[in-house]
């Protein structure tokens, strides 16, 4: 009897030790899928490497194209989100108002098309044509874009200021306080940064959290 329940101990300490050891794996792998996920990015004040994208009218764009420009708002964006859609006007008017100020949008979208038909490039031109957008619309087909920037949602907004032909990170968030209701902004982020900037003084709030869709990240 003692060696049974000897050997029904030693079976309940070894399925212990599985579950728990599986458990661990488990949550080693779903870290590294995490940290995969959301790369940590430029921090604000840091230089933005030079990039090359193509654009939705056949043309291939560099960040170096605006060297001549005080800076960029650079808005990581795409097709299918709800948030996407519901800044795509903002996004619209942002360049409208500050592109003749030498600080245009240039507009991205890192999301994986396989997952989202909607974001496919084909899909991209189209929005673009419908819409009439006055800024490039950019793929970015391998993801390396949004991973280097560290962008995480559509949209993310980091605003580049043009230091002597170095784009530095002087913003990184949200557009403004109130996706749903353009009626009701009360705080216009990317507006007071740029104005910020265009005059010289410097960008008071810096950062605020991304409000959108996760990005589409490919899988590993």
């Amino acid at each position: 009897m003692s060696n049974i329940s000897t050997t029904m101990k030693n079976k309940f300490w070894l399925s212990l030790v599985a579950v728990l050891a599986l458990g661990t794996a488990t949550t080693l792998f779903f870290q590294q899928k995490k940290a995969q996920a959301s790369p940590a990015g430029y921090p604000i004040g840091a230089t933005v490497a030079d990039f090359k994208l193509q654009n939705v009218n056949g043309t291939t764009v560099s960040l170096s194209n605006y060297k001549d420009k005080k800076g960029v708002i650079v808005v990581f964006t795409c097709n299918h989100c709800p948030f996407a859609k519901a800044y795509e006007e903002r996004i619209m008017g942002l360049d409208k108002k500050y592109a003749s100020q030498n600080f245009p949008v240039v507009a991205i979208n890192s999301n994986d098309g396989a997952d989202y038909e909607e974001d496919s490039f084909d899909n991209m031109k189209k929005r673009a044509s419908e819409k009439g957008y006055s800024f490039p619309y950019l793929q970015d087909a391998t993801q390396a874009v949004a991973k280097a920037f560290g962008a995480t949602r559509t949209p993310h907004v980091f605003i580049l200021r043009n230091d002597g032909g170095k784009f530095t990170v002087q913003y990184i968030g949200t557009i403004d306080d109130n996706y749903q209701d353009p009626g009701s902004v009360t705080k216009r982020y990317v507006e007071d940064a740029v104005n910020n900037i265009l005059t010289g003084k410097p960008v008071v709030v810096t950062q605020t959290k991304a409000v959108g869709c996760a990005i589409g990240w490919k899988d590993a």
